[in-house]
């Protein structure tokens, strides 16, 4: 058997339908992948470090090696990953512009608070109670702020990372080999 280079991801299958989503109702040209096959060549990406070029190879028997599904499968995996990449920017996208409503919101707010709670200090000079009420509209006004800063410190990278993720593997060659006789199934 040869040896395994580093960024190849193997798949031994006996049937190229096995590794597309069969509740999908597009035909097979335009089918996804199958989730769990997606979940195994994700897990199997993540390890390999960015510098290191991605590849798929598909090993199925002789026969089904030579079928014209089995010959769609790289446009497959290609589109299947475009897509997923697509999907990713659309929720970075709208993961942005929640994130600035909830700023505006914030911001709002904010400023709300600190012109109430300003105005009671102004309008009783004297009281403790304004004061407390004042650091306590301070604090409402920075929590209301709080979801702005996660998104945009935070929630942001994930989906970066997943759409990067996507993009490599929507790059990486997808090969179709004939699997040998003797050859065992699992990698």
């Amino acid at each position: 058997m040869p040896k395994r280079r580093k960024g190849q991801i193997d798949l031994r299958v006996d049937d190229p339908q096995q590794l597309l989503d069969m509740l999908d109702p597009f035909p097979f040209r335009e089918r996804g992948l199958d989730g769990e096959v997606d979940e195994y060549v994700r897990e199997h990406a993540l390890d390999v470090p960015r510098d290191v070029a991605l590849a798929i190879t598909i090993h199925l028997p002789a026969k089904e090696a030579e079928g014209s599904l089995a010959q769609s499968l790289p446009a497959v995996f290609r589109q299947h990953f475009e897509h997923q990449a697509e999907q990713r920017s659309h929720e970075l996208t709208g993961l942005f512009a929640q994130g600035r409503k909830a700023l505006v919101i914030g911001l709002i707010v904010l400023g709300l608070c600190l012109l109430i709670g300003q105005s009671l200090v102004n309008f009783f000079p004297d009281s403790r109670l304004a004061g407390v009420v004042m650091e306590g509209l301070i604090i409402l006004g920075w929590v209301a702020n709080w979801r702005p800063m996660e998104i945009f410190l935070f929630d942001w990278w994930p989906l970066v990372q997943e759409r990067r993720l996507a993009r490599r593997l929507a790059q990486a060659p997808v090969r179709v080999v004939a699997q040998k006789p003797h050859e065992p199934l699992v990698a």
